[in-house]
């Protein structure tokens, strides 16, 4: 194993961010599923969204002043910042829900954010497993269980979309809606994104 020695803060900062995603997703969710005040929800997510990018510069700010770390520092890099990339997207379609004033919630809505909740969660799972790259099958398993998922998403949207079009007649109505779809979809894009970069760590590093 070429793991280099350890400093346990970077998997610590991986670990928080990942919760505080989970967190950000979760709250999405809740917040599609459940009547509720839009704006003060997506209010409260653009708030772990900010968490999120202060453990980001955090992290950047680290590398800077660390001379040996546990990870390639490329890798390291990449990895918080695509993280960071997951928690901007839910902010975005919170935000443009609460912009649009939509309060009548879809199903389709609420099939992507559960998708999106699962790839954030199985996110988690991997980079936890950092802490202990002796059993790697562990964290590929999560991987493969992240790519899956976003090709779920990716099947959802195509098949909301063509509803949608085929469903709704109000031109304004059928632009907020896809908008928020597309971003709900991307944000499993970077979840697999995240999900290639640990695939690479592990295969580095085991």
């Amino acid at each position: 194993m070429r793991l280099l020695p350890r400093d346990e803060s970077f998997f610590d900062y991986f670990e928080k961010q990942g919760r505080k995603t989970v967190e950000g997703c979760r709250a999405f969710q809740a917040m599609v599923e459940t009547p509720g005040d839009v704006i003060a929800r997506a209010k409260a997510i653009s708030e772990l969204e900010h968490e999120c990018d202060q453990i980001t510069h955090s992290v950047v700010a680290h590398l800077r002043k660390t001379f040996i770390t546990p990870l390639d520092r490329n890798d390291i890099y990449r990895l918080i910042t695509k993280m960071d990339d997951i928690m901007d997207l839910v902010e975005a379609a919170a935000e443009r829900m609460a912009l649009y004033g939509i309060t009548q919630m879809t199903k389709e809505v609420g099939d992507l954010a559960r998708v999106l909740t699962s790839s954030a969660e199985r996110v988690l799972e991997a980079v936890a497993g950092f802490r202990d790259l002796r059993n790697p099958q562990l964290i590929l398993e999560k991987c493969v269980e992240i790519n899956r998922l976003e090709n779920e998403a990716d099947a959802l949207l195509r098949g909301t979309l063509a509803k949608l079009f085929r469903e709704e007649t109000d031109p304004i109505t059928i632009m907020k809606w896809k908008e928020i779809y597309e971003l709900l979809e991307t944000a499993t894009d970077r979840c697999e994104d995240v999900a290639n970069i640990i695939e690479g760590v592990v295969l580095e590093n085991s």
